[in-house]
C-alpha cells in the first residue's frame, strides 16, 4: 500500500515514520527544501526519542521517501494524509491557508481514486471546505474524477509520540463513503492486530473530538492549579487533594497534577479554536475561557512566589531555572511556562542561568542572549539565590541536594512540579516552596 503524507513537522514524520515500520510505502512532502535534503541525508529534524533510528531504518530499507513535490507522487498513492500547520490567526481561529492549500494541488493533480485525510487538527466544518476546494479544481480541469474526504485526528504526546501511534488507545476516522472507510481500516490494520480501536464517525463529529478532547484535558489541568491554589490559603496540602479526588473512578488520576501552566503545540491554540469556533456559531465556551484564563495566570505563579520570598528586591539576584521545554522528552518551547517566567525575571533585574536537557538550542533561538546558558544541570545553581524547577526532566528528580547546598548562595528552591520532598530539603537546611 501506498501512502503520501504532507507536513513533515510532529504530526507528519512521526506517522509516516510509523506507516512504514508497518511496511506501507510512505512518502513524505514538504515545501521546506532544506528540511527535505536534511532528512533525505538521515538528518531528523525535531526531537523525540527514538524517531531517528526509526527513520533511518525505513529510509535504508526503501519504505520510506521525502520530497518537495506533492504532483510526483499522487499517481502511485492510494491515501494522501495532510499533516500540515494549521497556527493561530490573531482572533484565535486556526489559519487554514496550508490546508486548503494542499487541496487545490490534490484537486489540480489527481488522476485516479483518491483519499484526502486531514491529520492536522482543524475547527469542525473544514472538511467542506477542502470538498468544494478539490471540486473547484476539477472543474476548472474539466474531469470527473472520484475521490473522498475524510478526518482522522492526532493523538500523540510529544515524547511518547512513537508509542502513542504503535500502539493507540483509539484510532477516529471521520467519513461520509464506505469506500473510504474499507480503505481507511485496511490501512490501519497492522496496528489493531491485538485488539480492535477504530472508532468511525461522521466527519465534523471527529474534527470536534480533538478539539475536545484537548480541551477536556486541559480544563483538568487548570481546574488542579485553581485547586491547588486555593490550597495554599486555607491551609490544604493540594497533593493529599489529588489522592483524594483521583481514586474516585468517575475521576481518575491522570492529568491532576498541579503545576505552572500547561504550554506546547496544542492545548494552548486548540483550547483558542474551540472557543473561537463557539463564538463564529453564537455560543460561548464560558467554562473553556476560564480554563484558558486560569492557565494564562499559572504561568506567573512561580514567579510571584519568588517575588514574596525576597519581598520584591529582585535586582541583580541570581536565578537558576532547570528546564525549559514546555514537558519533558521534547524540546518545544511554544507557548512554555519558562518563557513567561524568563520574560518577568528579566524584567524585574534577575541574572538567569538556564539548563535544560535538549532545549537549549531552541531557547537560544527564542530568547538569544538574554540568559546565560549552564554546561549541565549544577554549573546553572553556581551562586545561585534561588533554583527553580519548570519542567520535570528525570535527569532533575533525584539530584544531589548536598552539592548543591555547597554550590547555592542561598538554598531556596521553588519547585513548579512538586516532585521534591519538604522534609528530605528541611534537613539540609533549603527552603522549599511548591505548588499547592
Amino acid at each position: 500500500m501506498n501512502i503520501a503524507i504532507v507536513g513533515t513537522g510532529y504530526v507528519g514524520l512521526v506517522s509516516g515514520t510509523c506507516f512504514a515500520e508497518m511496511g506501507i510505502d510512505v512518502t513524505c512532502v514538504d515545501i521546506d527544501r532544506n528540511k527535505i535534503e536534511k532528512l533525505q541525508k538521515g538528518e531528523v529534524t525535531i526531537y523525540e526519542p527514538g524517531l531517528d533510528e526509526m527513520v533511518l531504518r525505513n529510509v535504508a530499507a526503501g519504505r520510506l521517501h521525502f520530497t518537495t513535490d506533492l504532483r510526483m507522487c499522487l499517481d502511485n498513492v492510494e491515501v494522501v494524509f495532510s499533516a500540515v500547520g494549521t497556527p493561530p490567526d490573531e482572533d484565535g481561529s486556526a489559519d487554514l491557508k496550508y490546508v486548503l492549500a494542499v487541496a487545490r494541488t490534490f484537486g489540480q493533480n489527481i488522476k485516479k481514486y483518491t483519499i484526502l485525510v486531514t491529520k492536522s487538527t482543524v475547527p469542525v466544518g473544514t472538511a467542506q471546505k477542502i470538498k468544494t476546494a478539490i471540486q473547484e479544481e476539477l472543474d476548472r480541469r474539466g474531469v470527473n474524477i472520484d475521490f473522498d474526504v475524510a478526518s482522522n485526528p492526532e493523538f500523540l504526546k510529544e515524547g511518547a509520540a512513537i508509542k502513542d501511534f504503535m500502539g493507540p488507545d483509539r484510532v477516529v476516522v471521520g467519513t461520509d463513503s464506505g469506500r473510504a472507510q474499507k480503505l481507511m481500516a485496511r490501512l490501519y490494520k497492522p496496528f489493531m492486530l491485538n485488539s480492535e480501536r477504530m472508532i468511525f464517525t461522521d466527519i465534523p463529529s471527529a474534527e470536534m473530538i480533538k478539539y475536545a478532547a484537548n480541551s477536556m484535558l486541559a480544563t483538568r489541568i487548570s481546574f488542579m492549579n485553581d485547586i491547588a491554589n486555593l490550597c495554599e490559603l486555607v491551609g490544604a496540602d493540594v497533593n493529599m487533594v489529588r489522592k483524594g479526588i483521583g481514586s474516585d473512578t468517575r475521576i481518575g488520576r491522570k492529568f491532576l497534577y498541579p503545576g505552572c501552566g500547561y504550554g506546547g503545540s496544542c492545548f494552548p491554540k486548540d483550547v483558542k479554536a474551540l472557543i473561537k469556533t463557539a463564538e463564529q456559531n453564537g455560543y460561548s465556551m464560558r467554562v473553556l475561557k476560564a480554563v484558558e484564563e486560569v492557565n494564562e495566570a499559572q504561568k506567573s505563579v512561580l514567579f510571584d512566589k519568588l517575588y514574596r520570598k525576597f519581598e520584591g528586591n529582585l535586582k541583580n539576584k541570581k536565578i537558576a531555572l532547570w528546564g525549559l521545554a514546555f514537558k519533558p522528552e521534547t524540546d518545544d518551547m511554544r507557548e512554555a511556562p519558562a518563557l513567561v517566567l524568563i520574560d518577568k525575571l528579566i524584567e524585574a533585574g534577575c541574572d538567569v542561568k538556564v539548563f535544560d536537557p535538549v532545549a537549549m538550542n531552541e531557547c537560544r533561538r527564542r530568547v538569544g542572549d538574554k540568559v546565560k546558558y549552564a554546561k549541565d544541570m549544577y554549573d546553572a545553581t553556581v551562586d545561585a539565590d534561588a533554583l527553580m524547577l519548570v519542567t520535570e526532566w528525570k535527569t532533575f528528580r533525584l539530584p544531589s541536594w548536598e552539592m548543591l547546598a555547597r554550590s547555592m548562595r542561598n538554598k531556596l528552591v521553588i519547585d513548579g512540579r512538586n516532585i521534591y520532598d519538604r522534609s528530605e530539603l528541611a534537613e539540609l537546611g533549603f527552603d522549599y516552596c511548591k505548588i499547592g
